[in-house]
């Protein structure tokens, strides 16, 4: 499983435990984009193997580059799963993905959040649902949703990942092209708000930025 981890260092420790209870048997790769907080050590503490770089890259290339490793040291891997680290606790609650993917249901699990905390207005969101229906005609509630399950054949065929905050709309759309089925799965899971804050706004300007970028690579 592979852990996308960006200034986490007051949650990927308890992410990375949470599924450690829930996937005992899993290998944990952290994506960490070069943090500042101490991200990577707690990780590594936590028992993760860590990917990390001395500048940021972007979740999509950053996650991708976990996702090469992975795939590279664990060939032999039949299924993986992706998140966020500012899952903490609820991380463990990310088993019907996998379990969907395991059933046969889809060859794409995502996880849709039962609630919504926090966010602006809804554009970015919009955007990205619009965005994907329009390249692949998939009609989604989590579009930008990074927990993800998928088998290692499919995660070969989405990479690279796109670029940045891109990450999930390129991956849902390439998943679709390529004959992927995909399946959408509410679970009650908490993440930590961007809110209305400056800040936040800042956060969704750069996703919406990178959205543009991958429909417009896409079209």
């Amino acid at each position: 499983m592979i852990v996308a981890a960006r200034n986490e260092a007051d949650r990927v420790g308890e992410t990375i435990a949470a599924l450690r209870g829930a996937f005992p048997a899993a290998t944990i790769w952290v994506a960490d984009d070069a943090s500042s907080d101490g991200t990577a050590e707690l990780a590594l503490a936590a028992g993760a193997q860590v990917v990390s770089r001395g500048r940021p890259h972007g979740k999509g290339a950053n996650v991708g580059a976990a996702a090469e490793a992975a795939l590279s040291v664990e060939p032999a891997a039949a299924l993986f799963l992706l998140c966020d680290g500012d899952l903490g606790a609820s991380a463990a609650r990310l088993a019907p993905l996998v379990e969907a993917v395991e059933r046969g249901e889809c060859d794409l699990a995502v996880a849709a959040f039962s609630r919504r905390v926090g966010g602006g207005f809804g554009l970015a969101l919009g955007f990205a649902h619009w965005a994907i229906r329009s390249l692949c005609g998939a009609d989604t509630r989590a579009p930008i949703s990074g927990q993800r399950a998928l088998r290692a054949e499919t995660l070969r065929a989405t990479l690279p990942f796109a670029v940045g905050f891109g990450m999930e709309i390129g991956m849902t759309v390439d998943a679709v092209r390529a004959g992927y089925r995909l399946g959408e799965y509410e679970l009650d899971l908490e993440h930590r708000p961007s809110g209305r804050s400056l800040s936040g706004f800042r956060h969704r300007g750069a996703q919406m930025w990178d959205f543009a970028r991958v429909y417009a690579a896409r079209r």
